[in-house]
This record gives structure tokens, sequence and C-alpha cells, in this order.
């Protein structure tokens, strides 16, 4: 018998929890293919670029716990109790005994996930799956054969491969170039560019642009580089180095935020219908076929975070939601007011007291929790969505959502709190334009807009972009024959109330519209995939052969999918499709159909 043939391309998180369920089902998905060949561009198979020795270092931290990852194998917290303590030592884990709610650094979640990798592999290979592992080759084009459904690979080694199925599961790839000459970094990754030769000060300051948890990794690398940090009872400080006097790290945010701090949940996975029901989400598709955010945020939403903020023994805020029902537009406006500070550092450590009582008396902050569960079950219906709630997602709700969720932890803000006592950080707010005529040689020059319209001018030996990766262009799609032969399009929601471009809003970018078929659309950004993560084509046709499972290229129809419990769901999803495929011969992506998946799977 022929064997059925499928690829992955990337071996981080996302490939391993799809070998994870892949595994779960292999009794009846072998049917489907029986031999496995995973591509990574890098050495390491099984890593991942965040958690990658390649890329990460010792000090950045995970920002995830044990408690919080998605089920594979062994848990992280029982894998890291077995090591001994010249590995835990070489990982930078330091705090025994190993909690289950503590974060460790990213080198050993890597670790972690590599060990959890090969294991999937000896599982699949023990069951009778081929599996290929084939590292240091990048793959750089995909040919479909329209006639054969066959999908043929290029590679940076001159080889071609041809495939059943092919399941792109890249991860962060940064299209701006460094400009090291002027001190420019793009990224910061691989971080190991951004940091001095052993026994090297830098004298000087240093410029983010950004102050999210990618700045956090740069300064907690720079950091421990250029001084030592001591701990004194509850507080840290931090001593600066005699030869890097002149070592300061200056953050730029627009807002003048920093990220909020990690909080106790009553549940550690995020699900899908956890406060509301497939039924109900059902019933708010308008007659038109669209789910309004604002609807779903006054019938599920609302009585959800009035039931939240009332175990958080927050009246006020009930009081908000109750009796004066404030709309999704002004709870956001109100909760970014509470949590906006004259000094952010002063209030992370106003912060702080709340979030140490919170996780050291096990006490949720229900609101919070409850919000990131909302959005996690509004993402999963985002196709739903009209052109103008995915603007209003984008513009009013993202950057809130992405700065008191995405949250830092304890230790995290300790040290930037021990470096702001110690006048080695500040952060600047405004708007931030980096310079193209450069007055200074070997110098990044940006000038930055204040609140109240006035301009000042920054000059940095080095300035590293810290501002998180944009939706990807078409045009940046990594599979050039994809785009030339129309396999692949933007991805785009319709506008439900607006029909004609001079009706559009001003603040509306005119280059993101698309008119096609007599229809104004709006491209949101990355590629268009259906609710079962198959590439659409030119011709609004999925495609049964190539699926994309990658955040970077499909953040425009899936808008909070991130981190690695997304990684499981998405990946989960891709595995459930297939199986109900199998029973009859075909993929059924009806919204009735695929909410019977995620119900019945409690994704």
């Amino acid at each position: 018998m022929d064997k059925k043939k499928i690829a992955i391309i990337g071996s981080g998180a996302t490939a391993i929890y799809l070998l994870k369920h892949i595994n779960d089902h292999l009794e009846l998905l072998t049917s489907m293919f029986n031999e496995i060949s995973i591509f990574e561009k890098g050495v390491n198979m099984g890593m991942g670029m965040p958690y990658n020795p390649e890329t990460t270092d010792k000090y950045n931290l995970a920002n995830i716990s044990s408690e919080e990852l998605p089920e594979l194998p062994e848990t992280f917290g029982d894998w890291l109790r077995k090591q001994d303590a010249e590995t835990l030592e070489s990982l930078n884990v330091k705090d025994l005994p190993i909690d289950d709610s503590a974060v460790y650094s990213r080198i050993s979640l890597g670790s972690y996930f590599q060990d959890q990798y090969h294991s999937l592999i000896h599982q699949l290979t023990k069951k009778g799956i081929t599996v290929h592992q084939i590292n240091s080759e990048e793959v750089r084009d995909i040919i479909y054969n329209e006639k054969t459904g066959n999908v043929l690979l290029k590679t940076s080694k001159a080889s071609e491969k041809k495939f059943d199925k092919v399941i792109i599961a890249t991860g962060h790839h940064w299209f701006e170039d460094d400009n090291e000459k002027n001190g420019y970094y793009a990224s910061p990754w691989p971080i190991h560019k951004l940091l001095p030769a052993p026994g090297e000060y830098y004298n000087h300051a240093i410029g983010t642009l950004g102050a999210s948890l990618s700045a956090f990794d740069v300064v907690s690398s720079l950091a421990h580089r250029h001084g030592s940090f001591m701990q004194k009872g509850e507080e840290l400080n931090f001593e600066l180095h005699a030869k890097a006097k002149g070592f300061k790290i200056v953050m730029h945010s627009f807002e003048g935020w920093l990220p909020h701090l990690q909080y106790e949940q009553k549940y550690a996975i995020r699900e899908i219908y956890r406060h509301t029901s497939r039924e109900e989400m059902l019933d708010l598709i308008d007659a038109d076929g669209f789910l309004r955010i604002h609807s779903f945020f006054d019938k599920i939403g609302r009585p959800a975070l009035i039931q939240a903020f009332r175990k958080d023994r927050m009246e006020h805020m009930v009081e908000k939601l109750e009796q004066e029902k404030i709309n999704f537009k002004e709870f956001i406006k109100l909760m970014s007011e509470d949590h906006e500070y004259s000094d952010s550092f002063e209030g992370m450590r106003k912060e702080r007291i709340e979030a140490r009582n919170s996780v050291n008396q096990n006490k949720p902050i229900h609101w919070k929790e409850t919000l990131d569960d909302l959005m996690y079950c509004l993402n999963f219906h985002a196709e739903l969505l009209p052109a103008e709630d995915h603007l209003f997602l984008r513009k009013e709700v993202m950057s809130f959502l992405m700065n008191v969720i995405a949250a830092l932890p304890l230790s995290s803000a300790n040290i930037l709190l021990a470096l702001y006592d110690a006048d080695c950080i500040e952060l600047i707010a405004g708007k931030v334009e980096i310079l193209e005529d450069q007055d200074k040689p070997e110098q990044t020059a940006i000038q930055v807009e204040k609140e109240d319209g006035t301009l000042e001018s920054f000059n940095y030996k080095m300035f590293v972009n810290c501002a998180g990766q944009k939706n990807l262009e078409l045009e940046q799609f990594p599979f050039p024959s994809l785009i030339k032969d129309g396999n692949v399009r933007k991805a785009r929601a319709k506008f439900e109330t607006i029909s004609e471009l001079k009706k559009l809003p001003k603040n509306v970018d005119k280059d993101s519209i698309l008119e096609e078929k007599n229809e104004l659309l709006l491209f949101t950004g990355g590629v268009d995939i259906d609710a079962a993560y198959r590439l659409i084509d030119s011709s609004g046709n999925p495609n049964d052969n190539i699926y994309d499972i990658s955040f970077t290229h499909t953040s425009g129809c899936r808008p909070y999918s991130y981190g690695l419990q997304a990684c499981s769901a998405t990946s989960k999803i891709l595995a459930e499709v297939w199986l109900a495929a199998l029973s009859k011969n075909e993929i059924d992506v009806a919204v009735e159909k695929m909410t019977e998946l995620y119900e019945d799977n409690e994704i």
C-alpha cells in the first residue's frame, strides 16, 4: 500500500501539540496518512523560536507556569522535578522546590518541549507511523498541483518533496532588516546580537520601541550583564557595575503603559464556552449573518463580568454594568483609566501588592480571567464579525487586552522596580517616529509626539524595536508560488453598514480596503483561512491539501489567538476536523457544525 504523506512545516509548540492530538487519535487518522515529515529551518527540533537557546537568553522568563500549559505526555513541573542539579543550573532554574504555579526560564521550557517532542515521535513510530525529522532545512516554496492534489515543497537545500497534505506551523518572522551601523534592531531576536562581549559594558542609554513582554526580555538580558540583583527581604535591589555608569534603558510606549501583573486564576486553561453556550452564541447571529461585538458584550459579556466583579467585591463596576448599562467601548475606556497611572512604575509598585495577595492567598482576580475567556470565545467566532467590529477590536480593544491580560510575572516586576529605584530605567509616553534622515552617524534618531502635541527628539547608539510582529501582508507570505498561482488570498471581512468608499470613517486606512464583486471588504491582516484552517484561494475556495495554523499568518482571521493554549486549541481543532471528515468524506465548516466541535471537545 502506498504511504499517504503529510508534511508539517515547523517543529515548535504548534507542531508539537498537533503531533500530540494526532497521536491521541492515531487509530482513526492512519487512514488519512501513515508518514509524517517535519521540517525545521533551525538546528534544534521541537523547541520553537521563543524557547530556543539559539534565539533566547537564560535570563528570559517563559511567562507561563506548568499548570497553565495544555496537556502533553508529561507536565512541565514533573519534568523539571526529574532533572539533576547540574541540568537545572544550566537552565537557570534556581528557585527550588519546583512549584507548578511558578514561571521558569524560556530555555528550560524549550528543553521540556524538546523532550516531549521526542516522546511523541517515539510513540508515533512505535505505532507504525514513519516520521522524518528534517532540521537545518527551510521550506522556501510550496507548489500546489490542482489536478493531482499533490503539494510540492521546495527547500533551501534544493530538494523537492511531494505530499498529500501540508500543514504550515511556522512561528515568528520579522521582515524588516537590522541596521547595525546605526544601532537599530528590527526585533530583539536572536537576543544574543544585543549583548556586549564578555567583560564589556554599554555606557550609554539604550532605547526600546514598546514596553511589552518582549521589551522586558531586552531589559532583563542587558541588566544582568551590567550589574547585580540582590534579594533583601521581599524587595530586590540592583547595583550597577562600576564600569557601566552610563547604562540606562529608556522604553518608549504610545500609551505609556507597562504590562500588568500575574494574577491568580480559578481556571488555568481557557475554554471557548465557559461563560456561554453554543446555542446562545448562534442566537446572536443577525439576519445578515453577522455576530456583532456589542451584542456579544451586552448578552454574554455583561452578565459574566457582573458576576466576576461581584466576586472581586468591585461593586462600583457591578453598578456601572447593571444600572448604567455601559457598552463595550465605555467599559474598555473605564477600565483603561482605572489601570492608567501618572507614573507607570509607581503604578506597578501599587499593583504588585494586589498581585502578591492574589497569588500568595490563591485569590483569583475574576474579572481579568473572565474577560480573557470572553475574548477567547469571540476569537473562535471571529469569521462572523463584520469589518466594523474587526476595526473596533483592533483600534479600541487589543492594546488594552495585551497590557492587562498578557500578565508579567511578579519576579519580572521585581526586576523592573529594582532598576527603576536604581535610576537605570524609564518609560516615555508618546507616538514614536523613527527618522530616516539620521543626522548623527552610528546612532538611531527618533522623534516622539507627546499627548499635548509637542515633539521631542532622541538619539540612541542602540535602539531595539520591541513592538511585536505586525500583521502579515500577502506579499510577505513566505511561499511565493501559492501567491503567484492564486492559491492564497488576503484575509477579509465584509462591512455590514458601509457599501461605498466615500462613506468610510476618516480613520480607516484606504489601503486596507478591498473591492470585490461590488462588495466593500476590509483586509484584516494575514492570509485567509476557513474555520478548518484551510487556505482560501483567490476564488474563495478552500484547499483540502494545505492548512495554515501559524498565528503570524492567520491573525486577521483569529485576532486573539496567541500563547501556548491557543497552539494546542488550534491543533486540536485541526485534528478534530479531520476526524469529523472521515465519516462523511468532506469537511463541513458551517458555523453550526464547527461550534458543535468546539462544544463536544471543550476546546
